[in-house]
């Protein structure tokens, strides 16, 4: 008989067992190999769904797909991911003569499997239990030897899975150094390997396809290189071609290619803004990759401004959209909350497995769903952590890492180096010294690509920091200030530290009769990219008028203002603000004017707050003894003080504190085992070692890793295409047109928090598509102005319906 692994809803075909072992077996090889892991991660394919050998697996998918009013069990009822991971425990770790890279095999690959359906579980929790052994070991499965029976008869003969395992230890013996930290990455590797196989494999039978790599970066990659020196190459034809700043953002680009031939490594860039960082660093990528045979180059960036504006750069450049993605958010949240999948292939099911990997060749991404690849809960996360091998990533104004984050992103970066083939540029004009934390970024010694950068920075300054701290400002005073001189001023920017206040000075321009202009992101991506058009028109027809805005504006938004207003914080974040006013160098110099704001509540932003008190005094400091800071308020040497007194300030919180347990991620995920109290406890509660290798809390550490401080959930909204997309996405059959959906939809979503979604929801402003999957937001909530709007009065105008 053929024991059943999923059922296609369109013509009830089924797909066996045997066939979807063996696809998703050759998809994690492919996955694997890599970097050298083949056979560890097609192990993980070749045994996930062992457990659909068991007659009760076999009789709950039959009537759940053929009879469902006669079922006898309900989705979740039947353990079949539990299958896999015992065999492995049984053969490689639960007798005397097994070797430790036998053991440390087991472990891992043993995880990835039970926990194909949820999250990696913990080899022991902060509550002295261990659900990975509880799974491999401790769970009575009363079918599991004629399962094991049947997988050997039908699958892989026993003799030649010992010798399929016997490669793979092999693999694992030259590839680990047996460090806690390695062992957490390697164990996500190969989940992700098994995650993305699993479901790429159950795509393409619903889709009725062959895996197909017929992509070919390089070529691919060629092509970019040739069209972006067409485009370099036109700069020289123009007017101001042959100015000291055009003929300095060309050196730059140059030096950038030319350091593309070294080998993989973590690399800086720091182009001062407006130096053209961001066709310099895809000069280098482009080249890099060509040299290296890289797979892939990632933009990472911290807001969703920077992703609308330069994949639109790129895109132009390289005349193509089909290759280049943009991911903002997740759309349809994966929880992974269950233990069992949906067996038949139907509308939801497609969702989860519409490809949302990261395998095109250009991604643009935020730093948030980064570091959810590695560390949050959600297999959509974690499935595209392979995809990160062999390539290039680049994260634009790298100062935004949350700063709590830093130790688990140093280490990130630290992996991707070390073991994964991949190269990292970090690019900013304030580059953070994230070298100088207890666990710190391994950097490339002469890794910094532009040698001469006080030189470069004293050619680009083109700003006064004007510093008027010494009194409080208010709302009024602004309103006052920017009224009294508007049209003499021309176009100024306001950057604030909080939207309540940003939202308020904003309603007090208007009712003046300014010409005024709000930026939030409680805008969809398509929203603010036309606000951004409109205010670029608004400069380039030098009209007086104000803008007021957040921190979103400042990392890397192409826009020159005449003058800009930043609300004290961090020294980085003025001197991000300072590059939008006279970016491109229209007038010799102008004035960004620093205040400090009495009206924004600080208390519940730390780092902002924590950065203010330092830059206040570095103020006091420079107006005593500029020479110090070669008389320049924004020099390296102000920046590099500034971050080691940030990081030294907030060094207590930079390795991921969770209150609830009162411990640190690092601790859960990096402890050696000998140093592990969770260990300790186990023996003095159990009178007995705790029989694993591995001690890491992979479980409770995903349950409580959110990027931001709290997590969000994305809705689609009712702006421009976004409702042609809404009803596409509900009458899309076909996982590929699903997939092709998902890049689309990207632009029209807005993140909103917990407290925020429940309010949408009491109030009935949320339509419900297919029992949750996604959310659509009503039109009444949707406004011109200030986008989402939770009174229920958004007015959509007619330009943009």
């Amino acid at each position: 008989m053929d024991y059943i692994a999923h059922v296609r809803e369109e013509d009830r075909k089924i797909q066996s067992v045997k066939a979807h072992l063996l696809g998703a077996k050759q998809l994690a090889e492919i996955y694997g190999a890599k970097i050298q892991l083949k056979h560890v991660a097609g192990l993980a394919g070749l045994l996930h769904d062992l457990g659909k050998y068991s007659d009760e697996f076999q009789q709950y998918i039959y009537e759940a797909v053929f009879t469902p009013e006669n079922a006898s069990k309900k989705r979740g009822d039947v353990d079949h991911a539990s299958y896999g991971g015992k065999l492995l425990f049984s053969m490689y770790h639960n007798i005397k003569n097994n070797t430790p890279n036998e053991m440390l095999l087991a472990e891992i690959v043993g995880n990835a499997i039970i926990s194909h359906h949820s999250n990696l579980h913990d080899y022991i929790s902060p509550q002295i239990k261990s659900g990975f052994l509880n799974r491999v070991f401790d769970k009575e499965l009363p079918e599991f030897p004629q399962a094991v029976e049947r997988f050997f008869e039908k699958v892989m003969s026993k003799a030649d899975f010992e010798k399929y395992i016997n490669k793979a230890v092999i693999e694992l013996e030259t590839f680990t150094d047996n460090t806690p930290t390695q062992s957490f990455f390697l164990t996500k590797f190969i989940f992700s390997c098994l995650v993305d196989a699993d479901r790429t494999d159950t795509r393409l039978f619903e889709e009725k396809k062959d895996f197909n790599q017929d992509l070919k970066p390089n070529l691919l990659f060629q092509n970019y290189y040739e069209k972006l020196l067409n485009k370099l190459n036109s700069f020289k034809n123009k007017d101001n071609a042959y100015t000291s700043i055009n003929l300095l953002r060309e050196e730059m680009s140059i030096k950038a290619e030319r350091f593309a031939n070294r080998p993989s490594g973590i690399f800086t860039l720091s182009i001062p803004t407006g130096g053209g960082k961001t066709l310099a660093s895809l000069r280098y990528a482009l080249e890099h990759a060509q040299v290296h045979n890289k797979q892939r180059i990632i933009y990472i960036v911290p807001f969703t401004t920077i992703i609308e504006q330069n994949a639109e750069e790129v895109r132009k450049i390289l005349e193509d959209d089909e290759n280049i993605l943009e991911h903002h958010s997740n759309v349809i949240e994966d929880t992974g909350d269950d233990e069992q999948e949906d067996v038949l292939i139907d509308k939801k099911q497609k969702l989860k497995l519409a490809r949302d990997n990261w395998d095109s060749p250009i991604i643009f991404t935020t730093m948030v769903q980064y570091l959810n690849v590695f560390y949050a809960k959600g297999n959509r996360n974690t499935r595209r952590l392979h995809n990160l091998s062999n390539s290039i990533l680049i994260f634009d104004e790298v100062q935004k890492i949350p700063t709590k984050c830093i130790s688990l992103f140093n280490e990130s970066l630290n992996f991707l180096k070390n073991k994964m083939s991949s190269s990292i540029l970090l690019c900013t004009a304030t580059q953070p010294t994230l070298e100088n934390v207890a666990h710190n970024l391994l950097k490339d010694r002469d890794g910094e690509i532009i040698d001469n950068l006080k030189t470069v920075s004293q050619a680009f300054k083109r700003v006064e920091i004007i510093d008027k701290t010494a009194q409080p400002t208010t709302n009024d005073h602004l309103v006052k200030w920017l009224k009294e001189d508007s049209e003499s001023t021309g176009s100024t920017l306001v950057i604030l530290n909080t939207k309540a206040v940003v939202r308020r000075l904003y309603k007090d321009l208007k009712e003046e009769g300014l010409t005024v202009y709000h930026l939030s992101t409680s805008m969809c991506a398509s929203h603010r990219k036309d606000q951004l058009n409109e205010i670029r028109q608004k400069l380039n027809e030098d009209v007086p008028f104000v803008c007021v805005t957040t921190q979103l504006i400042e990392a890397g938004v192409d826009v020159s203002f005449k003058r800009v207003i930043r609300s004290l914080a961090g020294l980085d974040s003025i001197a991000q603000a300072a590059g939008r006013c006279n970016r491109h160098g229209e007038a010799d110099q102008q004035e960004v004017y620093v205040i400090d704001h009495a009206e924004e509540n600080l208390s519940k932003l730390k780092e902002i707050d924590e950065g203010k008190k330092i830059t206040k005094n570095i103020l006091a400091f420079y107006k005593k003894k500029p020479y110090m800071y070669n008389s320049d308020l924004l020099s390296e040497i102000a920046m590099r003080e500034y971050f080691l007194h940030f990081y030294q300030k907030m060094s207590s919180d930079l390795n991921y504190y969770i209150s609830k347990i009162d411990t640190d991620m690092t601790v859960l995920l990096m402890t050696e085992r000998k140093h592990s109290e969770y260990v300790k406890s186990y023996k003095n509660s159990t009178n007995r070692n705790l029989p694993l290798l591995l001690a890491g809390s992979y479980k409770t550490a995903a349950e409580y890793f959110q990027a931001i401080d709290q997590s969000t959930t994305s809705i689609l909204v009712p702006y421009g295409e976004g409702k042609e997309i809404i009803a596409s996405l509900n009458s899309a059959d076909r996982s590929e047109d699903l997939s092709r959906l998902f890049k689309k939809v990207q632009q029209f979503t807005v993140n909103v928090y917990p407290n925020v979604l429940a309010e949408l929801k009491r109030d009935n402003a949320l339509i419900m598509h297919l029992e949750g999957a996604f959310y659509e937001l009503r039109e009444n909530w949707y406004s011109d102005e200030y986008g989402l709007d939770l009174t229920g009065e958004g007015i959509m105008s007619d330009l943009i319906l």
